[in-house]
């Protein structure tokens, strides 16, 4: 009896650790780079990110924020917050709303604030551009892809 039960303890160890070993590449935490394209499909802003959810995944921990298009809405000192709203399942598979928000410090005023649905590797979506600056205004599409 004592054998039956160490070999049943061994085969629910394994299967337990195969179901830890998937591909969690579905996973929202890592690097992520954006695309936002206006009505004409033209580019308008890229940017990079490392993002990281916290709080159960209601929220966003996010870092090495750089935009890799030039800006004048943008200069320096930007605060950036997101959120999501997670769902899937526990192979990695993750799919979810999605806002993030990006607040200029120079100049003052501008808010980039992009909304969309997660979906594994890929975030996609509307943004739109607001701001105390005329020429800092707009919408178009964005995709977010992570690296």
């Amino acid at each position: 009896m004592k054998k039956f039960a160490v070999a049943m303890l061994l085969v629910a160890g394994l299967v337990l650790a195969g179901c830890g070993s998937g591909n969690n590449s579905g996973n929202v935490n890592g690097n992520w780079t954006a695309a936002l394209t206006d009505s004409n499909q033209g580019q308008v802003f890229a940017f990079s990110t490392s993002l990281v959810a916290t709080n159960g995944g209601s929220s966003l921990t996010i870092s090495n924020f750089s935009f890799t298009s030039n800006t004048a809405c943008f200069v320096s000192g930007e605060t950036e917050s997101a959120s999501f709203v997670l769902s899937g399942n526990f192979n990695g598979n993750v799919t979810g709303s999605f806002q993030f928000n990006v607040i200029s410090g120079n100049p003052a005023g501008n808010t980039l604030t992009l909304t969309g649905t997660a979906n594994g590797n890929s975030i996609t979506g509307t943004w739109v551009l607001s701001g105390g600056t005329t020429s800092c205004t707009g919408n178009g599409n964005f995709t977010m892809t992570k690296v």
